[in-house]
C-alpha cells in the first residue's frame, strides 16, 4: 500500500441527528442487506471508529481490497458511509476517505409516531451526555487548580535541637514488649498510608464524576421514557 502524504487533515464526519429507521420503512431492507455480512459490519465499526481509506480498511478488517469496495458500495446504497475528504498518494493517487454517514443508527419495529419519539428520546440522552461530559471536565480542572493552589505541608524537623548530657555512666534501656509493638504498627503505617494515598490518586474525580452523574441520567432518562410511552 503507498503511504498517504501527510499534507491533508484528517477528516471527521459533522455531527449528525441519530437516525431512526423502521423495519416496514423502505429503507430497511437496503439497510438489512448491506449489514448481513460480518466484513460488512465489521467495515462500519471501522469507520465509525475513525475516518479511512479502502486500503486502510483493507488492512484494518483483514479482507482484501476488492471486498472492501464491494460491501462500501452496498453500504453507500444504504447511506450509511459516505466520503468526506480525498488524500493522496507518494505517486499522487487519488484515495477517496470513508466514514459513517450517520451515528447512532436505531432499526426498530413501530410506527411514524413512535420514530419521531424515539429520535427527540435519544437527542436528549445524548445531549444529556454531552453536557455531563463538558462538566466533568471542569469539575477535573476546577480540583487540579486547587490542589495546585493548596499543596501538602509535610512537617519537618528544622534545626538540631540541643540536648543536655552529663558525664556519667551510662544506663543501657531495654524495650520492652509494647515499644515494640508500636514500631511495628508505625512500619505498617508508613508503608500502608502511601499505598492508599497512591491507590486514590489513580482515580480521577473527573471520570468519577462523569460515571456517576451519567449513571442518575440514565437512570431518570429511562424512567421518563417508561412514562411517556
Amino acid at each position: 500500500m503507498s503511504r498517504l502524504l501527510p499534507s491533508l487533515p484528517d477528516a471527521t464526519p459533522e455531527e449528525r441527528e441519530p437516525r431512526v429507521v423502521g423495519v416496514d420503512d423502505d429503507e430497511a431492507d437496503d439497510l438489512i442487506a448491506a449489514l448481513g455480512s460480518e466484513t460488512a459490519r465489521a467495515i462500519l465499526s471501522t469507520l465509525h471508529d475513525r475516518p479511512a481509506t479502502k486500503s486502510e480498511i483493507a488492512d484494518e478488517v483483514d479482507t482484501s481490497l476488492q471486498n472492501v469496495q464491494y460491501h462500501l458500495s452496498r453500504l453507500d446504497e444504504a447511506d450509511l458511509v459516505e466520503v468526506v475528504d480525498t488524500a493522496y498518494s507518494e505517486k499522487g493517487r487519488e484515495m477517496d476517505v470513508y466514514a459513517a454517514a450517520d451515528e447512532p443508527l436505531v432499526l426498530f419495529a413501530g410506527g411514524s409516531e413512535e420514530s419521531t419519539g424515539i429520535k427527540t428520546a435519544l437527542m436528549r440522552l445524548l445531549g444529556g451526555y454531552g453536557i455531563i461530559g463538558l462538566a466533568a471536565v471542569a469539575a477535573q480542572r476546577l480540583l487540579a487548580v486547587g490542589s495546585l493552589a493548596d499543596p501538602r505541608t509535610s512537617a519537618s524537623g528544622g534545626d538540631d535541637v540541643g540536648t543536655a548530657s552529663t558525664d556519667g555512666p551510662s544506663i543501657e534501656s531495654v524495650p520492652d514488649q509494647n515499644t515494640a509493638a508500636d514500631g511495628a504498627d508505625s512500619a505498617v503505617d508508613l508503608v500502608g498510608h502511601p499505598l492508599a494515598e497512591y491507590a486514590v490518586s489513580l482515580v480521577e474525580p473527573g471520570v468519577v464524576f462523569f460515571v456517576a452523574a451519567a449513571l442518575v441520567f440514565t437512570l431518570a432518562w429511562a424512567y421518563w421514557y417508561r412514562a411517556s410511552s
